[in-house]
């Protein structure tokens, strides 16, 4: 079997064929279609260390199906069509993760191989009205997604929602989310490509942030400010979001794009009673809801380019690039 192995900080991401695994106990043994790519995969690669000298698989999201069990999984599941959910261990309190919580592609072997080896307690049918290579696309960035706008900031109809930095697979699954909730959802980049393409999704309106002017073409377009901001970015411009925040409005950030917050305009955030929620990923029952939000509604995910497998690292860097609008997918297998 293929595998992409991470062998440490920088170094070239290295294809291998390795001995295909094999299930134990409680897990299932996934021939995997299709991969998708995400941030984490980026940050893992540019600044972590490898945890063996073998390397590691990346990848946390991944649609294929199942060819073997362990010997507590029924057979039946042989020849299923599954997703993966790739918040591993997250324990008993849904409100934060435990401190066993981790995330599937790292420390975890991931899914960016032919073949991944995973407790059943992960695998969930293949949504019937998505293709192997659209599921692929959903279980980080919609879990991500779904916990952000529905558990932290509880978004309810026809509320006004800002997404900073539209294009990326969580950004975008914010969006649609929160349009199939007849949220008046509001995009910012600094590409105008990117803000018609996020119009023709259902946005109402978007706002390049490198305009000087920007903030005041939101207040005045959006009457007054956003019930509710999804920032994945962070960084010095995080000031700016509590500016354009509703009294009462709640801010969720789950990413660090542009780095570290470095001020808030901290009689803002008290005046106007804001809160600041922090999020990642989800849980079971988060994940199990976010399946059935989707399939309600027949949303289906933004998908940029596929590479194949064998093309992993042109793919991190054509991520890294930051022109995509949309999930990008490793195919693996037809």
């Amino acid at each position: 079997m293929r595998a992409v192995f991470f062998k440490g900080k920088d170094h070239p991401l290295v294809v291998q064929n390795i001995k295909k695994f094999r299930p134990v106990k409680d897990q299932v043994l996934v021939r995997l279609q299709h991969a998708a790519l995400n941030h984490l995969d980026i940050w893992v690669w540019r600044e972590k260390d490898s945890l063996s000298p073998e390397g590691n698989i990346l990848g946390s999201d991944g649609c294929g199906v199942i060819e073997e069990v362990g010997e507590d999984v029924d057979p039946l599941f042989i020849g299923m069509e599954v997703i993966i959910n790739p918040a591993l261990d997250w324990g008993e309190n849904p409100i934060v993760q435990g401190n066993s919580f981790r995330i599937l592609g790292y420390p975890d072997n991931g899914t960016f191989s032919d073949y991944i080896v995973i407790s059943k307690k992960y695998i969930f049918e293949k949504p019937e009205h998505l293709t192997s290579a659209e599921s692929a696309a959903v279980p980080l960035a919609a879990l991500t997604a779904y916990r952000a706008l529905f558990s932290k900031a509880r978004l309810r109809s026809k509320e006004k929602v800002l997404i900073t930095g539209i294009g990326g697979g969580a950004a975008l699954w914010v969006l649609q989310l929160a349009v199939g909730y007849q949220g008046r959802v509001y995009v910012t980049s600094s590409s105008p490509e990117k803000i018609a393409k996020a119009k023709q999704l259902g946005a109402l309106g978007g706002f390049n942030y490198n305009d000087p002017d920007w903030v005041q073409q939101a207040l005045k377009e959006s009457g007054g400010g956003f019930d509710i901001i999804i920032d994945s970015a962070g960084g010095n411009q995080f000031s700016k979001l509590i500016e354009l925040a509703m009294p009462g409005g709640r801010i969720v950030n789950f990413g660090r794009t542009n780095g570290n917050i470095t001020d808030i305009a901290t009689r803002l955030l008290y005046s106007k009673q804001i809160s600041i929620h922090g999020s990642m990923m989800g849980t079971r029952d988060e994940f199990l809801s976010m399946l059935d939000f989707l399939e309600s509604r027949n949303i289906k995910p933004v998908i940029d380019k596929t590479f194949p497998l064998e093309q992993a690292e042109e793919a991190m860097r054509y991520m890294e690039e930051g022109h995509q609008f949309g999930k990008i997918i490793l195919q693996i297998s037809k």
